[in-house]
């Protein structure tokens, strides 16, 4: 099999005037789980469109498996498990019928796995397709993203809808499914997300590749900001290194925090504090910093 499951060279998509993507050029590894993250309206949707074969692009070129993803999208799409971000089924089936009907479409689908992952999922199989929710919608495309056991998973902002616990079993199957060698292409703008699968992800801002990037990379750059209620407002803060923006009223202190987490966590413990919170910034907040640095 091709070394890369995933390619891209100056894929650009216009709409009209209107910028989906410009100039993307991506390579993701065989068996790689790999995050795309960027704020939403980022192009992230219209990558993943153009390089299913979708939507043709304006130029560039996109290969999956070594093979012209434009040229032979048929082919190509029998080895990719696709998670969109909306789900939308037609009416008139209900759930186990359509996953079986989905099924039936893909050589070396396993019909067998819909009765065990829908009970993982709890998902109530005899229900009509117009009645469920949004979340248990999602629940079908993601048993029908692996029914015929795929060597590629795209994913696209594929938690919307469901509760944490749902959330936590979804990423236990992707594990899983890593595992057994499936390359995974997940796009989010959850940073946590790509954190806890991926080894490595691309940002994309306004259509173009900023940095692709190693997790720990990333990580080390992540801002963290900083929540303090002191039991007495110290007369001289002395704040850690990389600690920035910081504002004190009364007994209360917050700052903006980037770069290794062990200096902030010494310095926290030399505190006298009532209350600490240490929280993960907005996507945005990050672009920000990051590209102010």
């Amino acid at each position: 099999m091709n070394k890369l499951a995933l390619e891209s060279k100056d894929l650009t998509k216009f709409y009209g005037k209107s910028r989906g993507i410009e100039n993307v050029s991506l390579s993701i590894e065989n068996g790689e789980a790999f995050g795309f993250i960027g704020p939403n309206g980022a192009g992230k949707s219209t990558f993943i469109r153009t390089v299913l074969g979708l939507i043709l692009p304006t130029s560039g070129e996109a290969k999956i498996f070594g093979q012209n993803a434009f040229e032979n999208g048929d082919k190509i799409r029998e080895q990719i498990g696709y998670l969109p971000s909306e789900v939308n089924y037609y009416s008139g089936m209900n759930a186990e019928e359509l996953l079986k009907y989905s099924a039936s479409f893909y050589k070396n689908a396993d019909v067998s796995r819909i009765r065990s992952l829908a009970e993982r999922f709890e998902l109530d199989l005899s229900k009509e397709i117009e009645d469920l929710s949004f979340g248990n919608k999602k629940k079908v495309a993601i048993i029908q993203s692996v029914l015929h056991e795929p060597q590629l998973m795209i994913l696209d902002e594929p938690t919307g809808g469901l509760d944490p616990l749902m959330q936590n079993r979804f990423f236990e199957l992707l594990e899983e499914q890593h595992k057994k060698g499936v390359t995974i292409f997940f796009s989010s703008h959850i940073l946590s997300e790509i954190q806890r699968l991926c080894q490595r992800a691309a940002i994309i801002k306004e259509g173009k590749i900023v940095k692709v990037e190693d997790i720990p990379e990333l990580m080390k750059k992540q801002m963290k900001n900083c929540r303090l209620i002191f039991k007495n407002p110290p007369g001289d803060l002395n704040l850690p290194e990389n600690a920035q923006n910081e504002k004190l009223v009364d007994e209360k202190l917050t700052f903006e925090y980037v770069g290794p987490v062990t200096p902030l966590m010494k310095w926290i413990a030399q505190q006298d504090l009532l209350d600490v919170a240490i929280e993960e910034p907005t996507l945005e907040n990050i672009f920000m910093n990051y590209y102010e640095r």
